[in-house]
């Protein structure tokens, strides 16, 4: 096996995900792209665009890539999309297993820390080009009375554990999103300004990235946006976004060069 993907990676069985150098393999895999995150006054909110894409083409338009985690906490997924909802999965079967045998949630830092060493498990795969690389956020119980109890992670391909301040974007879209995020973003946001905001990232993403799809009013296919606040995890319903999609729709057609 050693030999031939050195001499002939074509020839093996899986030569769809090794490149025909035996290094970067090809794109036959759909992935999961953008994400973006962002503290807001009383929590936190984070959305995934719809799109997924193997190579050229668009493997799934209405792909979820954002997901409550727990109770408290959301986690999105950039990167091999298959691995990567099932690395969710199982991240979300352990934190509610832990609650059950102890008898108490981890910690926000606890569960940081636990996804970390998930990725990091998933190295092997991640250096043949199957790299899953979330971002995690969450309500800090331990910082409710603080007002900025709103926490985002984000992380390496080897698992290391990076805590991001007011804001962070991970996927092939989040240099655009993430320079969105810098001017948009300020202290004090409500929700539903923040996903007014997160939205409004998304798009401009989707405007320069082809890797990241923008909301499809056709087909009635908006960003998936959870907040995390001291009430818990919600959705926030496709009614609430339409407006905002259309309001943003709105001023970028009076102003079409913006």
């Amino acid at each position: 096996m050693e030999f031939v993907s050195a001499a002939a990676a074509e020839l093996l069985p899986a030569r769809g995900l090794v490149g025909p150098d035996g290094g970067s393999p090809a794109l036959t895999v759909p992935h999961a792209t953008t994400i973006v995150a962002m503290a807001f006054d009383g929590g936190v909110i984070m959305a995934g665009d719809r799109r997924a894409t193997m190579g050229n083409l668009i493997a799934q338009r209405d792909i979820e890539k954002v997901f409550a985690a727990d109770e408290y906490s959301l986690v999105g997924i950039a990167g091999t999309a298959g691995i990567a909802v099932e690395l969710v999965r199982l991240f979300q079967v352990e934190l509610e297993h832990y609650e059950k045998i102890e008898g108490t949630a981890l910690t926000l830092d606890g569960k940081a820390n636990r996804l970390a060493a998930m990725i990091r498990g998933n190295l092997g795969a991640a250096m043949q080009g199957l790299a899953v690389v979330p971002l995690f956020a969450g309500f800090d119980l331990d910082a409710r009375d603080s007002g900025s109890a709103g926490r985002i992670y984000s992380y390496d391909v080897t698992g290391g554990r990076y805590p991001e301040q007011y804001y962070h974007s991970v996927g092939s879209g989040s240099v655009f999103a993430k320079g969105a995020l810098k001017k948009l973003w300020r202290p004090g946001l409500t929700e539903d300004q923040a996903a007014a905001v997160v939205v409004e990232c998304l798009y401009d993403a989707a405007d320069d990235d082809a890797a990241t799809g923008g909301p499809d009013l056709t087909r009635g296919i908006y960003p998936v946006v959870y907040a995390a606040t001291a009430d818990g995890t919600r959705r926030i319903p496709d009614a609430a976004l339409s407006s905002a999609v259309r309001e943003l729709l709105e001023r970028r057609s009076a102003r079409p060069g913006s």
